[in-house]
């Protein structure tokens, strides 16, 4: 896990700790937020994570209900945007400075940045475990339609790594194997 001492080395913690490389803002729809949906009854609600969130950056909220901007500890203010991806794409540019900027998801929210062409390099772990229905991210997504091609892939002791690139884009996809007996 992202912060502790414990956990796995290899190819999977080495992309978890480049996705945290440099990181100067992030963006997220407001599912990964919470569970709140339609207008903010209150402002009580803030975050899953307790009082300090693991981001210690700013961070930009897609949503269709305005609420003022909430500072947690460690660094972490997040703004809520009601204006759109562009719009909280311009605001988490200048809050990065020279830093790069996160986009966290969720489904909608990355199928969003994927459509608009906004999206630079997405990591995503794969793994052969049936959760239920959820959110699909790539239907109607044509990726090649939307510019992107296989560029290499990096195999591992079970993960494989491919990334696919697209005019100034590059998408990487992670697919994990089921384990062997």
């Amino acid at each position: 896990m992202h912060g502790h001492d414990d956990g796995e080395n290899g190819i999977d913690n080495g992309f978890a700790e480049q996705g945290f490389a440099n990181i100067g803002a992030w963006i997220l729809g407001r599912n990964m937020f919470g569970p709140v949906r339609g207008p903010w009854p209150d402002e009580s609600w803030k975050g899953w994570w307790g009082d300090e969130p693991p981001y210690h950056v700013p961070v930009f909220v897609l949503t269709h209900h305005a609420r003022a901007p909430l500072e947690m500890k460690g660094g972490t203010t997040f703004h809520f945007v009601t204006d759109g991806i562009h719009t909280a794409l311009e605001q988490a540019r200048a809050a990065a400075s020279d830093r790069d900027v996160r986009l966290g998801g969720g489904v909608a929210t990355i199928r969003e940045y994927l459509r608009a062409g906004l999206v630079d390099e997405l990591h995503l772990p794969v793994r052969p475990v049936l959760l239920g229905a959820g959110e699909h991210l790539w239907r109607d997504l044509d990726m090649r339609a939307l510019g992107y091609e296989c560029a290499k892939h990096v195999e591992g002791r079970g993960p494989c790594m491919c990334s696919c690139a697209g005019g100034q884009a590059e998408v990487g996809y992670l697919f994990e194997e089921p384990s062997r007996p």
